[in-house]
């Protein structure tokens, strides 16, 4: 048989991975208009071993179909390969629940006579050509790993560009994330994931070299494979697909349901706006609260949280005496006074750190993670370590925190903080008695899902709100809070597209809350969060002069003057008109990057919402999604009629700067 010549082809709706007799693959999307190669065969799974070049594998026998019932129903393919010392067992699952998805894993057998080292393994390797009508950015990209400088999810892909994608720890407090990593052309894109229940330390690195984008699935764990011995890798997936990310991910979201994740219920307590005092920072009093309230009150707001500085350090659930010297009094006294005004208060708290200041630290310092040297590891900005979120002292005392916060000081939800949530170091602390030490970090989602069905049990009504300080959220923990959020936007764009990834891993009603505001473009772009259906949060100042000199010193200005108050009162008035929080947000419609102007649509019962953005723009939009019935087009922001489309038409003529939001309502025809 002749290389790439293609022995099978494993079809799922939209994929086909097709093999030649070298059991090289390479991706088919099937679409409307045909099938496409997205690229050309190559070695996409294989052992990193002590040689450079392994002896190429050719097919040993005829490839194998046979029915699953996995997952509820489907087909199981196996083809078998052998080189000169190694048989490669290749088994793709397509399964009737994600129909776009081919799993895979693989078989390495050692049928030599001597030992290999093996340094690790690559899955899912796929090389991606430009696309015929490839500009200046031939690719976009999604990648899910988080790390200290705080990229974006969703970025644009040049030539030379390289991310590794490591789901460890990428900093001393950075790590963890969404094993998927996606790249699309104009008319086509390539993603792939983990198909796993839990966190694995496996990298997706994603390139462009001369011109092609590449990606795969790598694991670096070394080990000595002895003769006859099998390695078998973790299972992974791949789907070809038109549009960005949000249908893969979508697919992702059913994929993890089906190894028994569960995504949190739509919380309706979470779609009310938020006021968070944090524009006062840590030396916030009590009183610069109860001074704000009666602005937070008149513009609408129904959410009060009391962020950092309550504590008297970070690990020990007790106040500070400077803010509260009642103590506990004091804080039931300040949660009855916010209640009393009608509204509802959520408080600031990190878990998983503990300061070594702390009296809890002071007596349980062994329950702290330790590295390979013995030291404990670091949580920047807070001055912090890491307690193991594998002991059960650790959770217990956690659970204890839980039980105060909601049950004893009657505040009504959490909001989790901290970049280190994601993900754990590895622990060396031997007063653990670990298996293993990536105990702590497997044990990470497992200590959220605590926290989280004590907090329910206490208040089920309770929003858990989990905001990794502007790291790429672990899809492991996602199960375990109600209300994503923006997570510290350093843009508007971060504010839109990490929406998106919310929307479609957590559901496309999910409350997301857009952050506050004051971080976005501007200090004022309420439009980001509103358009792609997000939830409003704001840290303003009131009455002017009331913020913190540290803040105005550093060029910030949170008061809220009266022009800010005309402004925040119009757009709360539009976020609770036209309640797109809890709309259906149709993320497939519009293909980030490529469909410009940036688009975000959402339905909400007969009618449809739009959102575009652009630094400028002048031209004819597409509204996509319009039933067969006539609509009235009207910019809700500036209450202007634009236009009144018959059935069958979905464009019009706009000029706009920055944004344009609008609402196309069915009519009647004349």
């Amino acid at each position: 048989m002749k290389s790439n010549d293609m022995v099978l082809s494993v079809h799922s709706r939209t994929t086909a991975v097709e093999f030649d007799s070298a059991l090289r693959s390479r991706l088919i999307l099937f679409q409307a208009s045909g099938a496409a190669a997205l690229g050309g065969f190559e070695d996409s799974c294989f052992l990193l071993t002590d040689r450079t070049k392994d002896g190429e594998m050719q097919l040993f026998h005829a490839p194998e179909e046979k029915p699953t019932d996995r997952f509820g129903g489907g087909k199981e393919y196996v083809l078998t390969g052998r080189s000169d010392r190694l048989e490669k067992v290749l088994v793709l699952t397509v399964c009737d629940k994600f129909p776009s998805a081919v799993l895979v894993r693989a078989r390495y057998r050692n049928i030599g006579q001597e030992e290999i080292n093996v340094s690790g393994w690559v899955a899912n390797r796929y090389t991606l050509q430009p696309g015929e009508e490839a500009g200046e950015i031939p690719f976009w990209s999604f990648q899910g790993a988080s790390y200290e400088e705080r990229p974006d999810w969703v970025l644009p892909l040049r030539d030379g560009y390289f991310r590794k994608n490591y789901m460890g720890m990428n900093a001393p407090d950075y790590g963890g994330g969404i094993p998927l990593a996606d790249v699309w052309r104009k008319d086509a894109g390539a993603a792939i994931g983990l198909c796993e229940s839990g966190p694995k330390l496996v990298s997706l690195p994603v390139q462009v070299s001369d011109g092609k984008a590449s990606l795969e699935i790598r694991s670096e764990n070394a080990s000595i494979l002895q003769p006859g011995e099998t390695l078998e890798t973790e299972e992974t997936f791949v789907m070809a697909h038109e549009g960005d990310f949000f249908g893969p991910m979508c697919e992702y979201r059913r994929i993890l349901e089906g190894l028994g994740l569960r995504f949190a219920s739509v919380n309706p307590e979470a779609y009310e706006p938020t006021w968070c005092a944090w524009g006062y920072e840590r030396g916030f009093t009590v009183d610069q609260i109860y001074c704000a309230l009666p602005m937070v009150k008149k513009l609408g707001f129904k959410w009060v949280c009391l962020d950092d500085g309550w504590q008297n350090e970070e690990g020990d659930c007790e106040l500070s005496k400077e803010k509260f010297p009642a103590g506990e009094d004091g804080i039931k006294e300040f949660v009855r006074n916010v209640h009393a005004q009608g509204l509802k208060v959520q408080l600031w708290w990190i878990p998983m750190a503990c300061d070594p200041k702390s009296r809890y630290y002071a007596e349980h310092p062994e329950n702290v993670i330790l590295d390979s040297a013995g030291k404990p590891r670091p949580i920047s900005w807070w001055d912090n370590d890491y307690l193991c979120p594998a002991l059960k002292n650790v959770r217990e005392y956690t659970k204890q925190s839980v039980r105060k916060i909601l049950g004893e000081w009657d505040f009504d939800g959490l909001k989790i903080d901290g970049q280190h949530l994601n993900a754990a170091p590895l622990c060396y602390n031997k007063a653990h008695h670990h298996e293993s030490p990536a105990d702590s970090y497997e044990a990470v989602p497992g200590f959220f899902r605590m926290v989280y069905e004590e907090a329910k049990r206490i208040k089920p009504k309770a929003p858990i709100m989990f905001c990794p300080c502007g790291t790429c959220c672990s899809v492991f923990t996602m199960p375990y809070f109600d209300m994503p959020v923006a997570s510290d936007p350093e843009s508007s764009w971060q504010v839109r597209s990490r929406g998106k990834v919310y929307k479609a891993l957590m559901g496309n009603r999910v409350p997301y809350n857009g952050d506050h505001v004051e971080l976005s473009d501007g200090g004022c772009d309420f439009a980001s969060t509103v358009g792609v259906g997000g939830v409003i949060n704001t840290k303003f100042t009131w009455p002017v002069g009331s913020g913190p000199v540290s803040v105005v010193s550093e060029g910030a200005d949170y008061d809220l003057g009266p022009e800010k108050e005309e402004l925040y009162r119009k757009w709360l008035s539009i976020y609770r008109d036209k309640k797109l929080s809890s709309g259906e947000y149709l993320g497939g419609l519009y293909t980030l990057g490529f469909n410009l102007p940036e688009c975000h649509a959402i339905r909400r019962a007969d009618r449809m919402y739009y959102a575009f953005f652009a630094d400028r723009f002048s031209g004819e939009l597409e509204l996509r999604g319009l039933g067969n019935r006539s609509y009235e087009v009207t910019d809700y922001v500036n209450e202007k009629k634009l236009a009144r489309l018959k059935a069958g038409e979905n464009r019009l003529r706009a000029e706009f700067r920055v944004f344009l939001l609008l609402e196309a309502a069915p009519v009647e025809d004349d």
